[in-house]
């Protein structure tokens, strides 16, 4: 099918829905009620992914396995994510929201039993990827938000639920360390799985009904996604940062709890888990991202960049500084408002890019943005197991380093966006390569 056949089809296919709606409330508004516990669930349905990160130790000593075998726990879950999000994600654009979000919450929570309950790392490593998988309800509350809130909150509405996303990163780190340490690590998968059941029944009882934009297949939708990448510069752009930005991200804290377990540091997974606490500057950044974002001009890029330059500096820190605890902790908070900065401003850039393509939107940059932490994870794990930390921190600087780069020398034309005019929907050409 060709691209001016499938925007056609499309097209026709966005008409009948907004005929069919004619005279009723496809966005029902967002209460502060209503983005409180979409911030929370986020919140919760992202920690998923990150429980195992604390653990590695434990799990390396509980199933005897060296460093590159229990690091396919970790890389595992960001390659589900990054699978989940293309066959999973973008789904919130061709079919009821609150369904679809309940549904994906209920496969998570069995997930999660199943890791609690794996008898060998293999099973615990099949876990882990469906876990992946399905945490990517997470990023079908995202786009869900954006698309209750109005134009001129979304930045605002976008950076507070992302800072709830935040919230759930550290928060499962430090619980997760807590736990497996104190507890054992199937406790934390098995509590884990409760909440998020019960966060699903909650979540079906009071988020709205928010029916699709526009009345198209699952094969459409991920046709699509092509063209979305083909037509949008900003897409690109955005995506290519955020992936390295995140996989430098993932690459330290895939690695830092076996790190910290050698001497000089010589502490375990509780103390491990105390230090993702330190991102809380980057909680309390996101609403100020967002804040920024919804400001037009070049204020976007500025914050893009800026953080990209912290967590470069980050890992400058953790490199040149290998022994000391407050370069440790310095380094931490300059990357967690680095990347937090630069993921809500270039979410921003995305979601205003065409309003009935915001869930794809959303699953083309967080792809990329995970398919860069899957990389950081898997490569960071090679380079601490063959070189050790310095291996890391160099793979980290040379990321954050390339992330700067991109978005310094690349300008970004506005987009390309699908304009609609006169109910007859237009499908820009690509402005070419990144």
């Amino acid at each position: 099918m060709s691209d001016a056949t499938f925007c056609t089809k499309e097209s026709a296919a966005m008409e009948d829905a907004s005929r069919n709606t004619s005279g009723r409330d496809e966005t029902p508004g967002l209460s502060k009620e209503t983005l409180g516990l979409m911030t929370v669930a986020t919140g919760l349905f992202v920690a998923s992914i990150y429980y195992n990160q604390p653990m590695l130790g434990i799990l390396a000593r509980e199933f005897n396995a060296g460093v590159g075998g229990v690091s396919l726990v970790a890389v595992a879950t960001q390659v589900g994510y990054a699978a989940g999000l293309v066959l999973l994600a973008s789904l919130g654009d061709c079919f009821e929201r609150r369904r679809l979000i309940s549904i994906t919450t209920v496969a998570l929570s069995l997930s999660l039993a199943l890791a609690a309950l794996a008898p060998g790392l293999g099973t615990l490593v099949a876990a882990s990827l469906c876990i992946g998988l399905l945490a990517t309800v997470a990023q079908q509350v995202v786009p869900m938000a954006a698309h209750l809130a109005s134009e001129h909150q979304r930045g605002q509405v976008v950076g507070t639920v992302m800072a709830g996303l935040l919230s759930g990163i550290l928060l499962a780190r430090t619980v997760s360390g807590l736990v497996s340490e104190y507890g054992s690590w199937r406790e934390m998968f098995g509590l884990a799985s409760v909440a998020t059941l019960l966060m699903g029944v909650v979540l079906a009882v009071r988020l709205p009904r928010v029916e699709p934009a526009a009345v198209i297949s699952y094969q459409q939708t991920l046709l699509s996604l092509v063209r979305l990448i083909r037509t949008h510069r900003t897409l690109r752009q955005a995506g290519l940062v955020q992936g390295l930005l995140f996989g430098a991200f993932v690459a330290f804290w895939a690695n830092i709890a076996l790190f910290l377990e050698q001497p000089p540091f010589s502490k375990g997974s509780t103390v491990t888990g105390l230090l993702g606490l330190l991102g809380v500057a980057g909680v309390l950044m996101a609403p100020v991202a967002g804040r920024l974002a919804d400001r037009r001009g070049q204020s976007r890029g500025k914050v893009v960049a800026w953080g990209a330059a912290a967590v470069s500096v980050s890992f400058v820190l953790f490199g040149v500084f290998r022994t000391s605890w407050a370069a440790l902790l310095a380094g931490i908070v300059l990357m967690d408002v680095g990347l937090q900065a630069a993921m809500i401003s270039n979410q921003a850039r995305v979601y205003s890019l065409d309003a009935s393509a915001r869930s794809r939107l959303n699953t083309v940059f967080m792809t990329t943005m995970f398919m860069g932490g899957s990389l950081g994870a898997a490569i960071g794990s090679q380079a601490f197991a063959r070189i050790g930390w310095a291996g890391v921190c160099v793979l980290g600087a040379l990321c954050s380093a390339l992330a700067l780069a991109v978005e310094l020398l690349t300008p970004v034309d506005g987009a390309h966006p699908i304009t609609i005019l006169s109910g007859e929907q237009e499908c820009a050409p690509s402005s070419g390569a990144l």
